[in-house]
């Protein structure tokens, strides 16, 4: 039907009068701070509070669980880096099955090896989603698993009072508006289509607003982003978008300079990190995902030591496992985190809720301390020579030792302390054979006053008496 014409209205002279009126009390609201939904600036002290729970947990769990189990071939790298087909790792869509995942299980594993928190491969660079995600291909919609496999091992790790990480690739190389492809093929450049990349965009961030609206995560663990800078991440309005969902909620370093804590990689580090929290991600043998033909196994007392050293740093560790496509667990890796639980259920005063023990310099092996400063744990690998601990430089007196786990007391004694010299003695602890522990045992000094080093130069005596 025919549309009559627009004509002009007449205005009420109304509006104009009350403009003035109007301006006066816009202009005496305070200035906005921040955008609306920003979140207020954070203080050092707010951040500490907010990273607290990370800096006690120490030991996480890795979960890398994905279509790639079915083939046992690398997550998503094997067709990136050419050894197969993007279309022959995208069947293993059609043998992902999950038809044995048991998630209180998992989250009960976890819980008895001793970690605190736990991290899940929502989405790996493959595009594979474990949950319904509106966009993009998912395991509800795309395999024979027919259902969210996120949320019920949410909902598992909150029953057993566990941290919940998710982990979500930056990268979706199967996604058609991602400019990135395989390691040699590119879809476009962003300069020639910002169009697509501004799809791409709203794609991924749409997907982490739902993960957060679901699932309510206490960490989320990106990965990723070296494919693009900060600018064309839009990382800066990411974080500020996860925070304002969410304010408790901490970033690892991938999101280019805006993450929360430093995550080194399979290399257990020489010296400790420059950041104040840090995670070392660890694999089991040589594989993130499930790969049935990799043998090569860390043995559980190799992977106690690491911990301890990780501890020992200041550091976290994530130590990963990779399920099989059903759901199922291997039980090499089941027997590595049993064998750390009993590690870590003894020593659980050494570890959880520490700070970075005292330098090489002053004992020769890994150590930590009590938040007050006032206990000294000393990790022992082995029978220490002549059955004895030695340390040097502890400039605070020594009011008790004893066997973390076994209660028995110990008996230090300092040797070669002048009266007047202000240099400590060296102090000496007798440590039995009985006591020592199967993988690795933890001496625990209790100190009169925080912990004091000494730490100057040796210099010639000037005064013998």
């Amino acid at each position: 039907m025919a549309m009559k014409p627009v004509t002009a209205m007449k205005l009420s002279p109304l509006p104009r009068l009350l403009a003035p009126l109007l301006a006066a009390i816009v202009a005496a609201l305070p200035a906005a701070a921040a955008p609306a939904g920003a979140p207020a600036a954070e203080t050092e002290a707010q951040k500490a509070e907010r990273m607290q729970w990370f800096a006690d947990a120490k030991f996480g769990v890795f979960i890398h669980w994905g279509i790639y189990a079915v083939d046992g071939v690398d997550e998503s790298w094997s067709f990136f880096n050419g050894k197969m087909s993007h279309a022959d790792y995208m069947k293993q869509l059609d043998g992902f099955t999950a038809k044995r995942y048991d998630p209180q299980a998992w989250a009960d594993l976890i819980r008895r090896s001793g970690a605190r928190y736990a991290v899940l491969t929502t989405r790996h660079h493959d595009g594979v989603a474990l949950w319904d995600s509106r966009q993009g291909v998912n395991v509800v919609r795309d395999t024979p698993a027919k259902r969210d496999l996120v949320g019920p091992f949410v909902d598992a790790l909150r029953k057993d009072g566990l941290k919940v990480g998710l982990y979500y690739s930056l990268p979706d190389w199967s996604y058609a508006d991602y400019d990135v492809f395989t390691r040699k093929e590119k879809r476009y450049e962003l300069k020639d289509e910002p169009q697509r990349w501004r799809r791409f965009l709203s794609y991924y961030q749409g997907q982490l607003a739902d993960l957060q609206r679901r699932y309510r995560p206490d960490l989320i663990w990106f990965d990723g982003d070296w494919e693009h800078n900060a600018e064309e991440w839009q990382s800066a309005k990411t974080k500020r978008d996860l925070l304002s969902r969410n304010p408790g909620v901490i970033v690892n370093s991938r999101l280019n300079e805006y993450g929360d804590y430093a995550t080194p990689e399979l290399g257990l580090p020489v010296v400790r990190p420059d950041a104040k929290w840090w995670e070392l991600c660890l694999t089991m043998n040589r594989s993130w995902g499930y790969q049935p033909r990799d043998n090569d196994y860390k043995t559980p007392h190799q992977l106690i030591r690491i911990l301890a050293q990780t501890a020992s740093m200041g550091g976290n560790l994530l130590l990963d496992i990779g399920p099989r496509e059903d759901g199922s667990i291997d039980e090499r890796q089941v027997g590595i985190l049993e064998k750390m639980g009993r590690w870590t259920r003894k020593h659980a005063e050494a570890i959880f809720g520490s700070v970075a023990g005292i330098p090489l310099d002053h004992y020769a092996g890994p150590s930590t301390l009590s938040k007050d400063g006032k206990t000294l744990y000393l990790f022992v690998d082995g029978r220490p020579g002549g059955g004895e601990l030695m340390l040097k430089g502890i400039d605070t007196r020594v009011l008790r030792a004893r066997v973390v786990g076994d209660g028995r007391e110990l008996k230090p004694y300092v040797s070669g302390k002048y009266d007047w010299s202000k240099v400590p003695g060296l102090l000496y602890v007798p440590l039995p054979d009985d006591a020592l522990d199967a993988d690795i045992t933890v001496v625990a000094l209790e100190l009169a006053e925080p912990i004091k080093l000494y730490r100057e130069e040796s210099k010639p005596i000037e005064s013998n008496g």
